[in-house]
């Protein structure tokens, strides 16, 4: 995931002493300091917008002003390379405007639109480039998807006119970090709900998330067994030599590359949850009483799994209701097993034409699909709750609460954490430095993945044959 502050490096090997003497003014003071200076403007302009929505302006001008505040933002973050996302969304309109008497608007945008990317990812600029939009250039991409479907299925009546659609494409509040939100939350966001101490609340909450996710990333992850959990000291976590690195080591070091990329999308999660609040969107409204509950991500779902698939879908929520809305339920029909891969596909496609990314996507996909096929099978069979998603308390199981069904939902949580760490691993700093290169990325993602001795893939696979030996 993109994020808008560079690691701050500590000194190499200090003693623990030093190391802890200088770990607020090297590392967690910078960093609290780059990430408000990125990010400090984007902030403002969203409070900007929330209080002139108060005000009893024309519809027209509360769009203009989103679009204003949009632009505003993606020159501050991309400058003049804002214009490839502005021209993502023109196509994505000529398209809707063309096919407007049409019933099949979804299918011919993402036709588009993955046109748009993988020539944009192969010709139009450099990668380094490209992929510091890949956000935003994602959001668009969902928004215009979203509303094409919806067009199709009627949730939505008509075309919106130009300047709604601008609107809705550059709404401030998502148009950096995101998160997806539909055509019709966008309206509502724009019709302002009054201000309240609650919203108020919900924002600084997120914001302070947001920062401590960064500072883990950046300033705990990165030294975890060295210094906070000492079991290996630096010299001997970090050998140049990888072959006299042990394997404890080894699954450790990707340990700590995994927690950092993992704090490092919170922190764009927690983020994004307080541009969007601040901008008056993520809210629900039951009767007469507003909530400000809008959640992206559940760190410790993540941290500590039940499941893959609960990794998957507590990772970036709104983007996996996307994906399930529009991907996975248009390509049920075809089965489930390539529903699952179409949807992890799609993914991997949004994100950009990355090595590592892509065979993490694809291989999240294969790991998730036989662990919901395997413990369906063995929830059956044994007649317990041990399903990847939590059973509801009134599940017809007969064993719910017994030790043996702990013992066996603890193995399959210490697999997904194994999972976690392998696929994990790939997204270091070296990775960050290679990312024009693609042969560099993907030697260094199968260097990894050989280190860990491909132990996640077989993992699956034993898996695979296990569920298919007991069908």
């Amino acid at each position: 995931m993109y994020s808008p502050t560079e690691r701050v490096t500590m000194p190499a090997a200090p003693s623990h002493q030093d190391f802890f003497a200088e770990l607020p003014g090297g590392c967690l003071l910078p960093t609290v300091q780059q990430g408000l200076e990125q990010t400090w403007k984007l902030l403002l302009i969203c409070l900007t917008c929330r209080f002139l929505w108060r005000l009893r302006l024309p519809t027209y001008m509360k769009h203009l002003s989103t679009v204003g505040g949009g632009f505003y933002v993606l020159y501050l973050f991309f400058e003049l390379h804002m214009v490839w996302v502005v021209l993502l969304s023109l196509l994505c309109y000529l398209i809707l405007f063309l096919c407007r008497h049409s019933t099949i608007r979804g299918t011919f945008l993402c036709i588009t639109v993955l046109i748009y990317l993988l020539l944009g990812e192969a010709h139009m600029m450099d990668t380094t480039t490209w992929h510091k939009m890949r956000v935003s250039q994602m959001v668009v991409a969902m928004k215009a998807i979203s509303l094409a479907f919806d067009l199709d299925r009627g949730v939505v009546e008509s075309v919106p006119s130009p300047v709604e659609f601008m609107g809705y494409i550059y709404f401030v509040g998502t148009v950096i970090f995101g998160p997806w939100i539909s055509y019709n939350s966008y309206k509502e966001a724009v019709e302002s709900r009054q201000l309240s101490f609650r919203w108020l609340v919900k924002a600084f909450t997120s914001w302070a998330k947001s920062l401590f996710c960064l500072l883990v990333s950046n300033c705990v992850a990165p030294y975890l067994f060295p210094y906070f959990i000492p079991i290996y000291t630096d010299r001997l976590l970090r050998k140049k030599r990888r072959k006299n690195r042990g394997t404890l080591a080894r699954w450790l070091l990707g340990y700590e590359n995994t927690l950092s990329f993992h704090f490092s999308n919170f922190f764009v999660s927690y983020l994004s949850e307080t541009t969007t609040t601040l901008a008056g969107s993520g809210f629900t409204e039951e009767k007469e009483n507003l909530k400000w509950d809008l959640t992206v991500a559940k760190p410790l779902n993540v941290e500590f799994p039940r499941s893959m698939v609960e990794v998957v879908t507590s990772w970036n929520q709104p983007m996996s209701q996307w994906l399930n809305t529009y991907v996975f339920k248009s390509a049920l029909k075809f089965g489930s097993f390539t529903a699952i891969l179409t949807t992890y596909t799609a993914s991997a496609l949004l994100h950009g034409l990355s090595f590592h990314l892509g065979a993490a996507l694809l291989s999240l996909g294969f790991i998730t699909y036989v662990e919901h096929v395997l413990r369906k099978r063995l929830a059956t069979i044994l007649n317990a709750c041990i399903l990847s998603r939590r059973c509801q308390p009134d599940c017809s199981h007969a064993h719910k609460k017994a030790l043996w069904v702990y013992l066996i939902n603890l193995v399959f949580s210490g697999l997904a954490l194994l999972h976690l760490v392998y696929l994990g691993s790939v997204f270091d700093s070296n990775s960050d430095d290679m990312e024009e290169n693609e042969d560099s990325i993907a030697n260094h993602t199968i260097r990894k993945w050989t280190e860990l001795s491909w132990s996640s893939h077989w993992v699956t696979f034993g898996s695979w044959v296990l569920y298919r030996m007991i069908l």
